[in-house]
């Protein structure tokens, strides 16, 4: 918690002047009004836990670059929910973001998250770049292990896609995010319910 709360302070000094998610200014304390988060996170929560020190491997994994700070060319968001047999697993804070040995952030993807809201940014210094489902699974790392499905270091197979509440058969890795889908990655026993949009907050 204490090094996910220190990238948080650091990116928002890192990504300050840039058309970047509405950083504070330098001379503001970081708000303390509550986000908005996902539904309470299950068990399963730990099998995908975010380690920050193999972020650049992952970022180059993906096909991404390491940027100083937010790109403001493309800057757009989707949001993600990932269910295990019906039951939230958390999305990480700070994937696609790097940290030094003093865990304080030192460079960002264009794809990554700031909190554990789901909410996925694409914030890219290139237009018309086309960003994945699979690209920011990669950087989370829970693509390209050999371990079983849900473990967080497994392969896809037996994972069910919907985009916008539909079915979605194309393949995980190669789903495109685009501006404001609601996309959700379920293993197991099917929800009870497939979430079929995301009330993003005002100016996302």
């Amino acid at each position: 918690m204490h090094t996910k709360l220190t990238l948080a302070v650091a990116l928002s000094a890192l990504t300050l002047g840039v058309a970047g998610c509405a950083a504070p200014a330098p001379s503001t304390a970081p708000s303390t009004a509550p986000s908005t988060e996902s539904p309470a996170a299950s068990s399963a929560d730990a099998d995908f836990a975010l380690d920050i020190a193999g972020a650049p491997g992952r970022i180059a994994q993906a096909g991404l670059t390491v940027l100083a700070a937010e790109g403001n060319v493309d800057h757009y968001h989707a949001h993600l929910d990932v269910l295990k047999d019906g039951k939230p697993v958390a999305v990480p804070a700070d994937i696609g973001i790097t940290a030094g040995p003093d865990h304080r952030a030192n460079g960002i993807s264009a794809l990554h998250t700031h909190d554990t809201t789901g909410v996925v940014h694409i914030e890219s210094p290139t237009a018309g770049q086309v960003f994945t489902l699979g690209q920011l699974l990669t950087e989370w790392g829970v693509l390209g292990g050999s371990g079983a499905p849900g473990t967080g270091t497994g392969p896809l197979d037996g994972w069910t896609l919907y985009v916008n509440g539909h079915k979605y058969d194309a393949g995980i890795r190669n789903l495109p995010l685009k501006a404001h889908d609601e996309i959700v990655l379920s293993y197991g026993a099917a929800p009870a319910k497939i979430a079929a949009a995301y009330d993003f907050p005002p100016g996302e």
